[in-house]
């Protein structure tokens, strides 16, 4: 694998502070199927960029967490032009991830990535639960006649019949997903973004406990005062301090596998937004291995 240097990497740290890494960072612009904005293929620069502006210490926990972590980045590569060998592309990068016992965090890109990402775990793990934060449920069998649309991506790892999925944020489906939701309610559970005041976070005990969880943070899932750089923003989303006790708690009970963060369409001059999506991937992976068993 060719690696980005540590200062050009994600978080840009000093190249003598050269760790052995835990974490590959792979950045997959993959943008085929967008159906409103425009722009995913440029989230993984950006996101890279804004991350050498994040504080690298970490107030919550007391110290810098990327010392005992170790974080390098894969060099950019060509994207296949075709959705279904793209997907199959990340899929042999993951499992080459897999292989070398290091964690990969994907930066998209479009939600269509997550179909890839999560492939190489599905046949090593008996059960994954899919831990899903979106303003969509990505529940349409296909859309604009693409199965593999952005709109399809949770239906298709529901296609895997040893993955379940648990969304938050939720607030936009269509009739279709709704029934579909309804007939299989046994592998699919949604905390709607419209009870957010009500949820208790005591039920992610049952929900996750002891289970291997696989994390897709779509940034459309965020509310859209906050993060209006996506191609499909939504109002009434969940706001920073809402995500984040979710995703402590979860990795405080689960094994998590990996995680894709996606949907940043990048706007010019309006680099606040990056930057969020920047230090979000670091809090997911300062969460990660700060309870890791």
């Amino acid at each position: 694998m060719n690696y980005l240097s540590q200062k050009k990497g994600f978080l840009g740290y000093e190249a003598n502070q050269d760790l052995n890494n835990k974490v590959v960072i792979v950045p997959f612009g993959l943008e085929k199927t967008v159906s409103y904005g425009r722009g995913t293929k440029h989230g993984p620069k950006e996101i890279i960029k804004a991350s050498h502006q994040v504080e690298l210490f970490d107030e919550e926990l007391d110290k810098e967490p990327y010392k005992e972590i170790g974080i390098k980045t894969l060099k950019p590569f060509k994207i296949k032009n075709k959705i279904d060998s793209a997907l199959n592309q990340l899929a042999k990068i993951n499992y080459a991830i897999l292989l070398k016992k290091k964690l990969p965090i994907v930066l998209g890109g479009e939600h269509s990535l997550t179909i890839g990402s999560i492939r190489p775990f599905t046949k090593k793990y008996k059960e994954i639960i899919l831990l899903h934060f979106d303003a969509h449920a990505d529940l349409r069998d296909s859309y604009n006649n693409e199965k593999y649309s952005h709109a399809s991506a949770i239906k298709r790892c529901l296609d895997f019949k040893n993955v379940k999925v648990v969304s938050f944020g939720i607030r936009n489906l269509s009739e279709f997903e709704m029934n579909f939701y309804k007939k299989n309610k046994k592998r699919v559970k949604i905390f709607w973004a419209k009870d957010k005041r009500k949820w208790n976070l005591n039920m992610l005990n049952k929900l996750f406990k002891n289970k291997n969880v696989y994390i897709t943070f779509d940034v459309d899932s965020l509310d859209s005062s906050i993060m209006p750089a996506t191609g499909t923003p939504e109002p009434g989303g969940l706001l920073w301090e809402e995500v984040l006790p979710i995703i402590k708690k979860v990795c405080q009970i689960s094994n998590i596998l990996g995680a894709d963060i996606n949907e940043l369409a990048p706007i010019k001059k309006f680099d606040s937004y990056n930057f969020l999506v920047a230090k979000l991937v670091y809090k997911i992976i300062t969460y990660i291995f700060e309870f890791k068993k």
